[in-house]
């Protein structure tokens, strides 16, 4: 494997455990502290992480830090397919990576930030795909290829990952993210709805590429 490639895979595997470990991190210790962070600073967190993870990550892996967000972009034609594999896994486990470290920080929390409907599966799932449309719409257009780099790109993703967090967190957690997801559910074996979370996600992102192509006549 080539020192670039490499990077790449490092790249997407901290990026990730970043993003996981501070946003779930969020979570836990607001329910460790009596809600100190409240709902607004964790949509925040998760925000403001993914944003400053584009900027730290986006030139050299594309800061993709999602498997639903690579299937897209590989499914558009902006990403070779034969490095799909490889991102996934890495997320994966930068992902569990995050959820086993907080677990031994934080070993009294019951999720560990799971997202879990607050509502009916069905609410749940729509909710998710409608969710990760609208962010996979968002980084299809920002974005230059299967790169996520600069200003506007960070301001854009992460405001939308915030803004979202921000209003349907209550309802379905908002992941947008099957990583995100499975990972806390797993570590802390919370494996109700588990299907959901990845099965909604990955939908929503590709259900995005037609929607892109719609409006700009163009995938990259």
């Amino acid at each position: 494997m080539s020192t670039r490639a490499t990077g790449k895979l490092a790249a997407e595997f901290l990026g990730t455990f970043i993003m996981v470990f501070a946003g779930t991190g969020a979570i836990v210790i607001d329910q460790a502290h009596g809600g100190v962070i409240g709902h607004v600073g964790v949509a925040l967190t998760f925000g403001l992480v993914v944003m400053a993870m584009i900027h730290t990550f986006g030139d050299i892996s594309g800061a993709h830090l999602n498997p639903a967000v690579t299937l897209a972009f590989a499914v558009a034609g902006r990403f070779r397919r034969s490095e799909v594999p490889g991102y996934i896994v890495v997320q994966l486990a930068g992902a569990f990576a995050a959820s086993g470290l907080l677990k031994l920080l934080f070993p009294a929390s019951a999720t560990l930030g799971a997202t879990l409907p607050a509502g009916s599966a069905e609410q749940a799932f729509v909710l998710e795909v409608v969710l990760t449309a609208i962010l996979m719409l968002t980084i299809l257009s920002v974005s230059t290829g299967a790169r996520e780099k600069g200003i506007t790109a960070a301001i854009a993703i992460g405001g939308v990952v915030g803004l979202e967090a921000m209003f349907a967190g209550p309802a379905c957690g908002a992941s947008m993210n099957p990583a995100r997801s499975l990972a806390p559910a797993v570590v802390s074996g919370n494996f109700h709805h588990l299907w959901l979370y990845p099965a909604a996600t990955v939908l929503g992102a590709l259900l995005a590429v037609p929607l892109c192509k719609l409006v700009r006549g163009r995938f990259g």
